[in-house]
């Protein structure tokens, strides 16, 4: 008689599992064939997920090359209306799935039969009746899902965590030599083109990888719930003992910050907003990089602001910010600081961009990214003109507030180890600041000093910022001392011809001697911001006094390193 075409598939497949089987020459397809390490006649497939996406699908293909079907709760009721054969937990188990859910597959039929080493442990599975379960369709119960609604209780949330799956899941993983896991629906069609093909090598392959994907997605999901929870238990400590941040991964880049660097980019599950993971791309090229290092430094100098406000960023750093009546009138003021830095630069506005302005900057100057809350169709039209710019609109946005960008620790790190911290992100309140100064700060002046001061937190230590009517006159940044940040701030302004007299000065921290305050006073400034503090604080204020300009004192540093 002649062999089934699917026997030596089966036999192949059977093999990457762990087990032998005994061969004939008169079954067809769908024959059983006996497993000598278990107590089943067919491989068996475990069905049991929340997302039913492209389920009924596989689990014909699963059919088709003679696994019998093993499921529960609604998964087991998705088969059975699909009219597809498939055997209840409950019967394996002779246990009946109770606690609304709860308590179904946690049983040592299923996890024995998902565990067993075939070859080692056969003798138990006959001994104990219990039938080896070959693959694992599992996914787990939207817990992410849940938290992320508005009114969620800590009883819903709570209800959301899945206990049997996230078990399953690394039960099977951990006997990847033997098992298939499958966790996202996405894997599905491959799984099912590599039974279609009767390829050993490629399932064995598959299944190592499906087994550090089923650890990752467990790791993720372990990790979303500790974070819930230590943000909703009273504690002690800002900071949890074990550090568990909830990423997955978005995109891979072409490069990191040198094209010989291999770089990503990974997503919070709950990304503070607005958030450039949650930006859409209008046009452009693909975001490289150090251009999403350079938008994120972009947004995070904006959320200061409430008015018609433009940002324009180069290697982190804002080289030119400003306000105004109009978006249009803010984009040339903040230009005008610096036309050679912004040159290739990422530029952020808190209000839609219309084609006015879009066509302005693409005649202008030549610009990397281009950041809003949204841009009018004429403008996205005029935009297109350049393909390659990337333009990026973030509905999340509300301008007329001002902003919490980024998450509830900011990490940095380092060999051996990571930093973290709870960011800068606080409003600054103006009742605490102190004038320690005989010349007190004029309202004129003091709208200038709160712009300054924004401003200069955005900017890389040691930080100076030049300021006049809601423009950045020169900014100096990065620099390993307050003097050389001055004297570079001085150089800017006058590079773009802009005088500094009347203008005031920010510094993110205190000046530890009088040198750079007697430069800027020398280049006209009449009021200085600064946290003090330092113990030659007298010194600076003397210095102030003698030229008769105003100084306030914030008491709170800003360095941004």
């Amino acid at each position: 008689m002649a062999t089934s075409p699917l026997l030596p598939f089966m036999a192949d497949l059977l093999f990457v599992l762990g087990s032998t089987l005994p061969m004939t020459t008169n079954s067809s397809p769908t024959t059983p064939t006996t497993l000598a390490s278990s107590t089943n006649t067919k491989p068996t497939a475990l069905l049991s997920v929340y997302d039913k996406t492209n389920l009924i699908t596989l689990a014909q293909n699963l059919i088709a090359h003679g696994f019998q079907l093993l499921s529960s709760g609604g998964t087991f009721r998705a088969l059975q209306e699909a009219e597809l054969p498939a055997r209840e937990v409950s019967e394996v188990t002779a246990f009946p799935e109770m606690m609304g859910g709860r308590v179904k597959t946690l049983h040592p039929k299923i996890h024995g039969g998902i565990l067993a080493r075939r070859g080692t442990d056969d003798a138990l599975l006959i001994e104990h009746d219990i039938p080896t379960i070959d693959v694992v369709v599992v996914n787990l119960y939207p817990f992410a899902e849940t938290i992320s609604q508005a009114g969620c209780t800590h009883t819903q949330a709570i209800e959301q965590i899945d206990i049997g799956g996230p078990t399953l899941i690394r039960g099977a993983a951990k006997n990847h030599r033997s098992v298939t896991v499958l966790t996202d629906p996405a894997d599905y069609q491959d799984f099912s083109h590599i039974l279609n093909q009767q390829d050993e090598q490629a399932l064995h392959h598959f299944r190592k990888q499906m087994a550090l994907k089923a650890f990752q997605h467990t790791a993720y999901y372990d990790s979303v719930i500790s974070q819930y929870l230590f943000e909703n238990t009273p504690h002690d400590t800002p900071f949890p003992e074990t550090f568990l941040p909830a990423l997955k991964q978005e995109a891979n880049l072409r490069y990191g910050e040198n094209p010989h660097q291999a770089a990503t980019l990974y997503r919070d599950a709950f990304p503070a907003q607005p958030s450039l993971v949650s930006a859409k791309q209008e046009q452009g090229k693909p975001l490289s990089y150090n251009n999403l290092a350079d938008a994120d430094a972009a947004l995070d100098a904006i959320r200061y602001f409430t008015e018609a406000t433009c940002v324009i960023v180069k290697h982190a750093n804002p080289c030119g910010i400003a306000y105004a009546d109009t978006l249009k009138h803010a984009y040339a003021k903040a230009w005008q600081t610096d036309p050679n830095s912004a040159f290739g630069g990422i530029i952020a506005f808190n209000r839609e961009v219309d084609a006015a302005l879009a066509d302005t900057i693409i005649e202008q100057q030549f610009v990397e990214v281009l950041i809003a809350p949204r841009f009018s169709q004429d403008a996205l039209a005029s935009l297109s003109r350049k393909p390659n710019l990337r333009v990026l609109s973030l509905a999340t946005w509300d301008p007329s507030t001002t902003c919490s960008v980024g998450q509830s620790w900011q990490c940095k790190r380092i060999n051996g180890g990571l930093l973290v911290q709870s960011p800068d992100s606080s409003d600054d309140d103006t009742s605490t600041w102190e004038v320690v100064t005989h010349t007190p700060a004029p309202a004129e002046l003091m709208a200038d000093l709160v712009f300054a001061w924004k401003v200069v937190r955005a900017v890389k230590s040691n930080a100076i910022v030049f300021a006049r009517h809601g423009q950045t006159l020169g900014i100096g940044a990065g620099q390993t001392s307050r003097v050389s940040s001055t004297r570079i701030a001085c150089e800017k302004a006058r590079d773009a011809n802009l005088s500094l007299v009347g203008s005031v000065m920010a510094s993110d921290a205190f000046f530890p001697f009088a040198d750079g305050i007697e430069a800027a006073i020398a280049a006209g400034v009449q009021a200085i911001i600064q946290p003090g503090g330092s113990v030659r604080d007298q010194e600076v204020i003397a210095a102030a006094n003698a030229a008769n300009i105003a100084m306030v004192f914030t008491g709170k540093r800003h360095f941004n390193h």
